[in-house]
Protein backbone atom coordinates (compact mmCIF):
# COMPACT_ATOMS: atom_id res chain seq x y z
CA UNK A 1 0.00 0.00 0.00
CA UNK A 2 1.40 3.57 -0.68
CA UNK A 3 2.28 5.65 1.85
CA UNK A 4 0.20 8.94 1.66
CA UNK A 5 2.58 12.34 0.63
CA UNK A 6 3.44 13.77 3.42
CA UNK A 7 2.20 17.04 4.80
CA UNK A 8 3.78 19.74 6.86
CA UNK A 9 0.89 21.68 9.25
CA UNK A 10 1.52 24.48 10.96
CA UNK A 11 -1.00 25.08 13.28
CA UNK A 12 -2.13 28.16 14.89
CA UNK A 13 -2.21 27.17 17.94
CA UNK A 14 1.78 26.88 20.56
CA UNK A 15 2.51 24.03 22.42
CA UNK A 16 -0.62 22.99 25.09
CA UNK A 17 -0.50 24.14 28.83
CA UNK A 18 -2.08 22.56 31.78
CA UNK A 19 -5.48 24.91 30.78
CA UNK A 20 -4.98 24.87 27.57
CA UNK A 21 -8.69 24.14 25.78
CA UNK A 22 -8.74 20.13 26.13
CA UNK A 23 -10.04 20.59 22.34
CA UNK A 24 -6.64 21.74 20.83
CA UNK A 25 -4.73 19.07 22.51
CA UNK A 26 -6.77 16.23 21.69
CA UNK A 27 -6.73 17.72 17.92
CA UNK A 28 -2.88 18.07 17.91
CA UNK A 29 -2.89 14.54 19.13
CA UNK A 30 -5.18 12.78 16.81
CA UNK A 31 -2.95 14.92 13.93
CA UNK A 32 0.19 13.61 15.05
CA UNK A 33 -1.17 9.76 14.94
CA UNK A 34 -2.46 10.40 11.34
CA UNK A 35 0.39 8.62 8.71
CA UNK A 36 1.05 11.22 6.35
CA UNK A 37 0.59 14.59 8.57
CA UNK A 38 3.57 16.32 10.60
CA UNK A 39 2.43 18.57 13.03
CA UNK A 40 3.84 21.82 13.89
CA UNK A 41 2.91 23.80 17.19
CA UNK A 42 2.92 27.71 16.95
CA UNK A 43 5.73 30.46 17.54
CA UNK A 44 6.32 33.04 15.69
CA UNK A 45 9.82 32.21 14.48
CA UNK A 46 7.95 28.67 13.00
CA UNK A 47 5.47 30.64 11.44
CA UNK A 48 7.71 32.90 9.67
CA UNK A 49 11.05 31.06 9.27
CA UNK A 50 9.64 27.83 8.77
CA UNK A 51 8.55 25.64 5.48
CA UNK A 52 5.28 24.07 5.76
CA UNK A 53 2.35 22.74 3.44
CA UNK A 54 -0.52 24.59 5.24
CA UNK A 55 -1.14 26.88 7.88
CA UNK A 56 -4.22 26.16 10.08
CA UNK A 57 -6.12 28.45 11.85
CA UNK A 58 -8.10 28.17 15.04
CA UNK A 59 -9.01 32.01 16.55
CA UNK A 60 -7.03 33.83 14.60
CA UNK A 61 -8.08 37.12 16.84
CA UNK A 62 -5.36 35.53 19.06
CA UNK A 63 -2.68 36.59 16.36
CA UNK A 64 -3.21 39.91 16.67
CA UNK A 65 -3.52 40.79 20.23
CA UNK A 66 -1.60 41.65 22.86
CA UNK A 67 -1.46 42.22 26.46
CA UNK A 68 -0.40 45.96 25.79
CA UNK A 69 -1.29 48.13 22.96
CA UNK A 70 2.72 48.36 21.93
CA UNK A 71 2.37 44.32 22.20
CA UNK A 72 -0.58 43.87 20.11
CA UNK A 73 0.93 46.39 17.48
CA UNK A 74 3.80 44.11 17.19
CA UNK A 75 1.77 41.27 16.66
CA UNK A 76 0.13 42.95 14.18
CA UNK A 77 2.83 43.66 12.07
CA UNK A 78 3.80 40.07 12.22
CA UNK A 79 0.64 38.83 11.26
CA UNK A 80 0.39 41.21 7.87
CA UNK A 81 4.27 39.69 7.63
CA UNK A 82 2.70 36.06 7.92
CA UNK A 83 -0.17 36.72 5.74
CA UNK A 84 2.44 38.41 2.97
CA UNK A 85 4.80 35.34 3.29
CA UNK A 86 1.54 32.64 2.87
CA UNK A 87 0.42 34.67 -0.35
CA UNK A 88 3.98 34.73 -2.03
CA UNK A 89 4.72 31.15 -0.92
CA UNK A 90 1.29 29.89 -2.37
CA UNK A 91 0.41 28.25 1.27
CA UNK A 92 -2.94 27.60 2.04
CA UNK A 93 -5.12 28.69 5.01
CA UNK A 94 -7.54 26.33 6.60
CA UNK A 95 -9.52 27.76 9.34
CA UNK A 96 -11.37 25.83 12.29
CA UNK A 97 -14.66 28.22 12.72
CA UNK A 98 -15.10 28.27 15.59
CA UNK A 99 -17.04 31.84 15.31
CA UNK A 100 -18.84 33.33 13.10
CA UNK A 101 -18.85 36.90 13.47
CA UNK A 102 -15.12 38.96 14.92
CA UNK A 103 -14.73 39.37 18.84
CA UNK A 104 -16.67 42.52 19.67
CA UNK A 105 -14.63 45.84 21.01
CA UNK A 106 -12.03 45.30 18.88
CA UNK A 107 -9.51 48.02 17.11
CA UNK A 108 -10.15 48.70 13.54
CA UNK A 109 -6.72 47.61 12.78
CA UNK A 110 -7.21 44.18 13.56
CA UNK A 111 -10.48 44.30 11.81
CA UNK A 112 -8.92 45.28 8.80
CA UNK A 113 -6.23 42.30 9.29
CA UNK A 114 -8.64 39.87 10.42
CA UNK A 115 -10.77 40.86 7.20
CA UNK A 116 -7.71 40.14 5.35
CA UNK A 117 -7.18 36.65 7.16
CA UNK A 118 -10.25 36.07 5.87
CA UNK A 119 -9.88 36.23 2.44
CA UNK A 120 -7.19 34.67 2.33
CA UNK A 121 -8.41 31.58 3.87
CA UNK A 122 -8.31 28.38 1.05
CA UNK A 123 -10.83 26.06 2.92
CA UNK A 124 -13.02 26.16 6.22
CA UNK A 125 -13.81 23.28 8.83
CA UNK A 126 -16.85 23.62 10.65
CA UNK A 127 -17.69 21.62 13.32
CA UNK A 128 -21.50 21.02 13.28
CA UNK A 129 -23.62 20.57 9.98
CA UNK A 130 -26.24 23.63 10.20
CA UNK A 131 -22.96 26.37 9.76
CA UNK A 132 -23.94 28.11 6.92
CA UNK A 133 -21.07 29.74 4.22
CA UNK A 134 -21.75 32.23 1.14
CA UNK A 135 -22.01 30.20 -2.05
CA UNK A 136 -18.38 29.34 -3.92
CA UNK A 137 -16.68 29.05 -0.11
CA UNK A 138 -15.22 25.68 0.29
CA UNK A 139 -15.67 23.73 3.47
CA UNK A 140 -15.76 20.56 4.89
CA UNK A 141 -17.46 19.11 7.93
CA UNK A 142 -15.37 17.76 11.13
CA UNK A 143 -18.00 17.58 14.29
CA UNK A 144 -16.30 18.47 16.81
CA UNK A 145 -14.95 16.25 18.67
CA UNK A 146 -16.25 14.73 22.25
CA UNK A 147 -14.93 15.05 26.23
CA UNK A 148 -15.26 11.17 27.47
CA UNK A 149 -11.84 10.18 27.22
CA UNK A 150 -10.35 13.40 28.71
CA UNK A 151 -12.94 13.18 31.36
CA UNK A 152 -12.35 9.83 32.08
CA UNK A 153 -9.56 9.84 34.29
CA UNK A 154 -11.50 11.98 36.88
CA UNK A 155 -14.19 10.25 39.91
CA UNK A 156 -17.42 10.44 38.87
CA UNK A 157 -19.44 11.69 41.82
CA UNK A 158 -23.01 11.03 41.82
CA UNK A 159 -26.27 13.07 40.77
CA UNK A 160 -27.23 15.03 43.85
CA UNK A 161 -31.21 15.78 43.93
CA UNK A 162 -32.26 19.16 42.54
CA UNK A 163 -29.04 20.60 41.70
CA UNK A 164 -28.21 22.67 38.63
CA UNK A 165 -25.29 23.81 36.98
CA UNK A 166 -23.60 26.31 34.62
CA UNK A 167 -19.93 26.62 33.88
CA UNK A 168 -16.92 28.02 31.42
CA UNK A 169 -15.47 31.66 30.79
CA UNK A 170 -18.77 34.01 32.02
CA UNK A 171 -18.98 36.59 29.48
CA UNK A 172 -22.02 39.03 28.79
CA UNK A 173 -22.96 36.51 25.40
CA UNK A 174 -23.11 33.34 27.49
CA UNK A 175 -26.32 34.96 29.75
CA UNK A 176 -25.42 34.35 32.91
CA UNK A 177 -27.07 37.52 34.62
CA UNK A 178 -30.15 36.44 32.63
CA UNK A 179 -29.98 32.93 34.39
CA UNK A 180 -29.24 34.00 37.56
CA UNK A 181 -32.03 36.61 37.79
CA UNK A 182 -34.76 34.03 36.18
CA UNK A 183 -33.79 31.75 38.35
CA UNK A 184 -34.33 33.65 41.31
CA UNK A 185 -38.01 33.60 40.60
CA UNK A 186 -38.07 30.01 40.35
CA UNK A 187 -40.41 29.50 43.60
CA UNK A 188 -39.46 26.77 45.96
CA UNK A 189 -36.06 25.90 48.23
CA UNK A 190 -35.61 22.25 46.16
CA UNK A 191 -33.26 23.56 43.47
CA UNK A 192 -30.08 25.30 43.99
CA UNK A 193 -27.68 26.53 41.22
CA UNK A 194 -24.27 26.27 41.23
CA UNK A 195 -22.52 29.09 39.05
CA UNK A 196 -18.66 28.24 38.07
CA UNK A 197 -16.36 30.12 36.10
CA UNK A 198 -13.73 33.02 35.46
CA UNK A 199 -15.58 36.25 34.77
CA UNK A 200 -14.00 38.27 31.56
CA UNK A 201 -13.88 40.99 33.74
CA UNK A 202 -14.00 42.60 37.02
CA UNK A 203 -17.44 44.25 36.23
CA UNK A 204 -18.97 41.48 35.13
CA UNK A 205 -17.40 39.34 38.39
CA UNK A 206 -18.96 42.43 40.68
CA UNK A 207 -22.65 42.00 38.65
CA UNK A 208 -22.57 38.10 39.31
CA UNK A 209 -22.10 38.38 43.07
CA UNK A 210 -24.63 40.78 43.48
CA UNK A 211 -27.04 38.79 41.83
CA UNK A 212 -26.12 35.41 43.26
CA UNK A 213 -26.10 37.29 46.93
CA UNK A 214 -30.25 37.94 46.75
CA UNK A 215 -31.20 34.10 46.48
CA UNK A 216 -29.58 31.71 49.27
CA UNK A 217 -29.57 28.77 46.46
CA UNK A 218 -27.10 30.45 44.37
CA UNK A 219 -23.16 29.42 44.51
CA UNK A 220 -20.55 31.10 42.65
CA UNK A 221 -17.09 30.23 41.83
CA UNK A 222 -15.53 32.84 39.94
CA UNK A 223 -12.24 31.39 38.98
CA UNK A 224 -10.93 29.18 36.47
CA UNK A 225 -11.51 25.43 36.70
CA UNK A 226 -9.36 22.99 37.04
CA UNK A 227 -10.48 19.48 34.81
CA UNK A 228 -11.49 17.81 37.90
CA UNK A 229 -13.48 20.51 39.56
CA UNK A 230 -15.26 20.79 36.29
CA UNK A 231 -15.65 16.82 36.37
CA UNK A 232 -16.99 17.07 39.96
CA UNK A 233 -19.16 20.14 39.22
CA UNK A 234 -20.88 18.34 35.85
CA UNK A 235 -21.34 15.09 37.17
CA UNK A 236 -23.35 16.21 40.71
CA UNK A 237 -25.31 18.28 38.90
CA UNK A 238 -28.82 17.36 37.35
CA UNK A 239 -29.19 19.44 34.75
CA UNK A 240 -26.02 22.32 32.56
CA UNK A 241 -27.52 25.12 31.65
CA UNK A 242 -26.02 26.76 29.44
CA UNK A 243 -27.92 30.16 28.36
CA UNK A 244 -25.55 31.33 25.43
CA UNK A 245 -27.58 34.03 23.75
CA UNK A 246 -25.62 33.24 20.25
CA UNK A 247 -25.39 29.15 20.53
CA UNK A 248 -22.98 28.30 17.59
CA UNK A 249 -20.04 25.80 18.48
CA UNK A 250 -20.06 24.89 22.42
CA UNK A 251 -17.67 22.72 24.13
CA UNK A 252 -19.41 23.35 27.27
CA UNK A 253 -22.53 21.47 25.46
CA UNK A 254 -20.21 18.72 24.79
CA UNK A 255 -18.33 18.61 27.92
CA UNK A 256 -22.13 17.90 29.91
CA UNK A 257 -22.81 15.63 27.62
CA UNK A 258 -19.63 13.49 27.43
CA UNK A 259 -20.33 13.03 31.45
CA UNK A 260 -23.77 11.64 30.69
CA UNK A 261 -25.69 15.16 32.05
CA UNK A 262 -28.62 16.74 29.94
CA UNK A 263 -28.57 20.13 28.89
CA UNK A 264 -30.99 23.13 28.98
CA UNK A 265 -30.19 25.49 25.54
CA UNK A 266 -31.74 27.77 23.74
CA UNK A 267 -33.18 26.68 20.73
CA UNK A 268 -31.70 27.14 17.35
CA UNK A 269 -30.81 25.31 14.07
CA UNK A 270 -27.83 24.01 16.00
CA UNK A 271 -29.56 22.77 19.20
CA UNK A 272 -31.95 20.96 17.37
CA UNK A 273 -29.63 19.00 15.05
CA UNK A 274 -27.73 17.92 18.51
CA UNK A 275 -30.39 17.11 19.64
CA UNK A 276 -31.44 14.69 17.12
CA UNK A 277 -28.06 13.31 16.97
CA UNK A 278 -27.31 12.51 20.28
CA UNK A 279 -30.94 12.07 22.06
CA UNK A 280 -33.59 14.63 22.03
CA UNK A 281 -33.75 13.09 26.46
CA UNK A 282 -30.40 14.77 26.60
CA UNK A 283 -31.17 17.93 24.78
CA UNK A 284 -33.80 20.38 26.40
CA UNK A 285 -34.33 23.59 24.51
CA UNK A 286 -36.30 26.83 25.09
CA UNK A 287 -37.27 30.03 22.94
CA UNK A 288 -37.39 32.30 26.39
CA UNK A 289 -35.77 31.23 29.56
CA UNK A 290 -38.20 31.47 32.35
CA UNK A 291 -38.81 30.05 35.63
CA UNK A 292 -41.30 27.40 34.30
CA UNK A 293 -38.68 26.42 31.70
CA UNK A 294 -36.03 25.72 34.20
CA UNK A 295 -37.92 23.68 36.68
CA UNK A 296 -39.70 21.77 33.94
CA UNK A 297 -36.28 20.83 32.34
CA UNK A 298 -34.76 19.95 35.81
CA UNK A 299 -37.89 17.66 36.54
CA UNK A 300 -37.38 15.68 33.06
CA UNK A 301 -33.83 15.62 33.63
CA UNK A 302 -34.15 13.58 36.94
CA UNK A 303 -35.75 10.54 34.61
CA UNK A 304 -33.04 10.25 32.32
CA UNK A 305 -30.97 7.85 32.03
CA UNK A 306 -28.55 5.73 30.23
CA UNK A 307 -25.67 7.61 27.79
CA UNK A 308 -26.19 10.09 24.87
CA UNK A 309 -25.19 8.93 21.61
CA UNK A 310 -21.98 10.54 20.39
CA UNK A 311 -20.70 7.96 18.19
CA UNK A 312 -20.32 10.86 15.47
CA UNK A 313 -17.79 12.40 17.88
CA UNK A 314 -14.83 10.09 17.66
CA UNK A 315 -11.63 11.64 17.88
CA UNK A 316 -10.21 8.26 15.97
CA UNK A 317 -12.16 9.94 12.83
CA UNK A 318 -10.70 13.75 13.05
CA UNK A 319 -6.99 12.86 12.41
CA UNK A 320 -7.73 11.23 8.71
CA UNK A 321 -10.73 13.87 8.10
CA UNK A 322 -8.46 16.98 8.62
CA UNK A 323 -5.89 15.40 6.21
CA UNK A 324 -8.28 14.98 3.59
CA UNK A 325 -9.06 18.82 4.24
CA UNK A 326 -5.82 19.47 4.18
CA UNK A 327 -5.12 18.06 0.85
CA UNK A 328 -8.24 19.50 -0.91
CA UNK A 329 -6.49 22.64 0.20
CA UNK A 330 -3.68 22.45 -1.38
CA UNK A 331 -4.93 20.85 -4.46
CA UNK A 332 -8.05 24.25 -4.52
CA UNK A 333 -4.77 26.51 -4.60
CA UNK A 334 -2.59 24.72 -7.16
CA UNK A 335 -5.48 24.87 -9.25
CA UNK A 336 -6.72 28.48 -8.34
CA UNK A 337 -10.25 28.05 -7.24
CA UNK A 338 -12.56 27.15 -4.37
CA UNK A 339 -15.78 25.52 -4.40
CA UNK A 340 -17.94 23.98 -1.59
CA UNK A 341 -18.65 20.77 -0.72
Amino acid sequence: MTEPERIVVQQSFPDPRPTTNPYIVMLRDALTATPGLEVRTFSWRRALLGRYDVFHAHWPEILVAGQSPAKALVRQGLTVVLLLKLRVTRTPIVRTVHNLHLPEGISRRERAILRWFDRRTTLRIRLNPTTRFPDGTAYETILHGDYREWFGRYPRPEREPGRLGYFGLIRRYKGVEQLLEVFSRVPGDDLRLTVAGKPSTEELAETIRALADRDERVRVQLSFLQDSELADLVGRSELIVLPYRDMHNSGGVLTALSLDRPVLVPDNATTAALAEEVGPAWVSRYADLTPEVIREAAEHAREVEGRPDLSARSWADAGPQHATAYRRAIGLLRRGRAVSS
